[in-house]
């Protein structure tokens, strides 16, 4: 439903629509299948799933198509040819696989209560489909089940699932329920049920929970579950035996079958609330957000809500970019997660139970990829959402005594390295965003960074002024990433005139010198006698321990120096050699073998498949050669992102390889994202209106846009010529036009002087 607030916007986005030539509605260009697979299956998916989502809610209800999901980690690959269930909570482009809460399935014929082999057609309750029986829109997912002749259409609000089956006429129907169903990361953990329970109400409803081990490490889940039709009798199973038409089951391998009477009218409604709090939550949870039984109705307003969502920005492009572009904010938009229930009650990380007066609680924080890109996106796009996510933050802060480092459904799970809700919060700050506490801000982020916790040993950091390899592994990424983040915590000790703190971040900021090895010409590691560690080779890669690199190797390691480019560019010797040095990064190839499986999407060394690499096209802005940045960064859109299933060249990272071509295809992106410095690329798009809250619009226009012409060769912004190679977040805010003229050969006499290079702060 659009509030006042959202009337005030319309004439502009309304406006902008028709400027970009907008005929039909945004939600028409978003394929919920980009991202689901791979035409290589041997290569990384974006491991987004197709089901349907309300934007940033709890509920993700999409089908799984594998017994015990792990990669893809959404549950789904577009690949496979079965489907296990519809479960009810789904991470959209991580790597490591989680959730898959609360199995429904319709069945016909004999019962059976075991998911089956999904090579094997016809056994257990999984069924075969295929994709001309299946579609799919934002808040909508519809599949037959082959082996059941059943048809199932799932549509979702925040906090609850709603699906209508639709059996063969005059056929008994099934509801299966599993609550066993979880992932099985096996090189990481192993998913365990501690406790499940399902309970009959009355004949329309059941509720139950479950308790659940795995990557966030305890989680409780409750539900509730009304059905349209009466349940006429019902088979419970655990490890201890069978029950029929119980009252009430718990186990730990605990599944039920549901019978129901479908010969007289073949169609069966199911809403299922879900609560990380309490099942009386649940259960208010999904009488306030589908009081009744109109399925359609909850498909268009949930629709609606994407609609709103997506018209923050209207483009001009291709159609194939559209897809890509609105796609890419949809699946930004499908997290974090509001983990608050309607009345505003949250499971905390210390699993006492909160209340959030404004309704909202944000969890699934996956920063180590999308502090990037994706937050500097909503700091513009989204920025009262932006300041409910930073408060969610800093309740973890108080509860758990410092920041989210990975946190996933209200459990710190501590995966990857680095402390990257700071740069998130400072980058809030430096733009003067209001409605969190400074103050509390500032001291989260200075104890986040003073405290030891995994993967950060800051007595360590404090005592060799680097992490040497022996005593914590991942030490040149550790080092590098906490270089960056210290830096981040010196701006806002110098915004709030902490002078002391600031000079001692900044100091530390600088620690990233300590393991460059001038001969070598990389960032190496070091053990605590100060020696490097042998041997040495800078396409060997790492992946999450036992290396100095993080998913990545030296070469991608190389440039990540976002806050001190021009330090890091006179380090290896000065604009030429830094330069021949990218050349030489994007032409290097690997010796056979050498690729991991974190690594995907190559242009060389570069590797747009994981995050090091996202920023390292950009720098050629910074050494006087931005005519390689356009080159490079449209190669990417051009060739590492597609509209169809395989359509990321990794793992989308809850929404960072969207966010990267969202800003792309615009023309500039936040190389150090705490900066609030845009470096210009080139535009893929026509024309971009970026609709703001402060009812002003920025626009972006490329004369001669086109895959042929990709080199800038002039720029205005507000209509004057323009030569610099960066715009500002006031530049945006304030509202106006950034005009692109381009052509087919790069205009080297653009961008290249001393005084156009991107500053590395304001």
């Amino acid at each position: 439903m659009l509030k006042k607030s959202h009337l005030l916007f319309l004439p502009a986005f309304l406006s902008g629509l028709l400027a970009c030539g907008q005929d039909k509605p945004l939600t028409t260009y978003v394929n919920p299948f980009i991202g689901t697979g791979t035409i290589n299956q041997s290569s990384l998916s974006g491991s987004n799933f197709p089901g349907a989502t309300a934007p940033f809610g709890l509920v993700q209800v999409s089908p799984d198509t594998q017994v015990d999901p792990d990669s893809p980690a959404s549950g789904y690959n577009y690949n496979d040819h079965t489907i296990v269930g519809f479960t009810h909570t789904h991470l959209s482009g991580t790597g490591i696989s989680d959730l898959f809460d609360i199995l429904f399935i319709p069945t016909t014929g004999t019962i059976k209560t075991v998911p089956g082999d999904v090579k094997k057609p016809g056994s257990g309750y999984s069924s075969r489909y295929d994709h001309q029986h299946e579609s799919a829109k934002p808040g909508y997912y519809q599949v037959k089940l082959l082996d059941y002749d059943t048809n199932v259409e799932l549509t979702a609000t925040e906090h609850a699932g709603f699906h209508r089956y639709t059996y063969p006429a005059n056929t008994p129907g099934h509801v299966i329920i599993d609550l066993n169903h979880s992932m099985s990361k096996t090189n990481y953990w192993k998913s365990k049920i501690l406790d499940a329970q399902i309970r009959m109400v009355n004949d329309h409803t059941i509720e139950g929970y479950r308790i659940i081990t795995g990557w966030a490490s305890m989680r409780k889940i409750y539900f509730t579950a009304e059905f349209s039709k009466a349940i006429v009798s019902t088979k419970m199973t655990t490890e201890q035996g069978e029950y029929e038409n119980a009252d009430m089951v718990d186990g730990k391998n605990l599944k039920a079958a549901l019978n129901f009477d479908t010969s007289a009218g073949n169609q069966l409604l199911v809403k299922i609330g879900l609560s990380a709090v309490s099942v009386e939550n649940a259960r208010l949870n999904l009488k306030t957000e589908i009081p009744d039984w109109d399925f359609d109705h909850i498909v268009k307003e949930t629709n609606s809500k994407w609609e709103k969502e997506l018209s923050s920005i209207s483009v001009a492009g291709t159609q194939v970019q559209k897809e890509i572009f609105y796609t890419g904010m949809y699946h930004a938009f499908t997290q974090p997660n509001n983990m608050a229930d309607v009345n505003g009650d949250y499971l905390a990380t210390d699993y006492t139970v909160h209340n959030s007066p404004d309704k909202t609680h944000y969890s699934t924080f996956s920063l180590w990829d999308t502090y990037r890109a994706a937050h500097p996106l909503y700091t513009l796009i989204q920025p009262d959402r932006s300041i409910k996510f930073i408060n969610s933050m800093l309740a973890q802060y108080d509860t758990y005594g410092f920041l989210p480092i990975w946190q996933l459904w209200g459990v710190e799970d501590y995966c990857m390295i680095g402390n990257h809700a700071i740069p998130v919060i400072v980058d809030a700050a430096l733009k003067g965003m209001k409605g969190f506490d400074l103050q509390k801000a500032y001291e989260a982020v200075k104890v986040s960074s003073t405290r030891n916790h995994l993967n950060s040993p800051f007595d360590i950091w404090e005592k060799y002024q680097y992490i040497p390899e022996n005593l914590e592994s991942q030490s040149v990424s550790v080092t590098l990433e906490t270089s960056y983040d210290d830096w981040c915590v010196a701006q806002l000790a110098k915004k709030l005139g902490k002078t002391e703190d600031y000079n001692h971040f900044m100091k530390r900021a600088m620690f990233y010198k300590n393991v460059y090895d001038q001969k070598t010409g990389f960032f190496r590691g070091k053990d605590d006698k100060g020696n490097w560690i042998a041997p040495f080779d800078p396409l060997t890669y790492g992946a999450n321990g036992n290396s100095p690199y993080t998913e990545g190797n030296a070469w991608q390691y190389l440039w990540y120096v976002p806050q001190d480019v021009q330090g890091m560019i006179s380090m290896m010797g000065g604009d030429l050699k830094f330069t021949a040095k990218l050349d030489k990064f994007f032409t290097l190839k690997d010796a056979p073998g050498a690729v991991n499986e974190n690594s995907s999407g190559f242009i060389g060394q570069y590797a747009h498949g994981n995050e090091p690499s996202h920023h390292t096209a950009y720098l050629y802005d910074y050494a006087g050669q931005p005519w390689k940045t356009q080159a490079y960064v449209t190669q990417v859109m051009n060739e590492l992102y597609n509209n169809s299933f395989s359509g990321y060249s990794g793992n989308d990272d809850c929404g960072q390889m969207s966010a990267w071509y969202i800003f792309s295809s615009m023309g500039f992106y936040p190389v150090n994202p705490a900066s609030g410095i845009y470096a210009i690329g080139s535009p893929l798009l026509s024309k971009a209106v970026i609709h703001l809250e402060n009812n002003k619009t920025f626009t972006m226009t490329a004369k001669n846009a086109g895959k042929a012409n990709l080199y800038i060769q002039s720029v205005k912004l507000n209509g004057k010529s323009y030569n610099k190679t960066y715009i500002t977040h006031s530049d945006i805010l304030n509202g106006g036009e950034l005009e692109f003229t381009m052509g087919p050969q790069p205009n080297k006499k653009w961008g290249t002087a001393v005084t156009s290079r991107p500053p590395d702060s304001l």
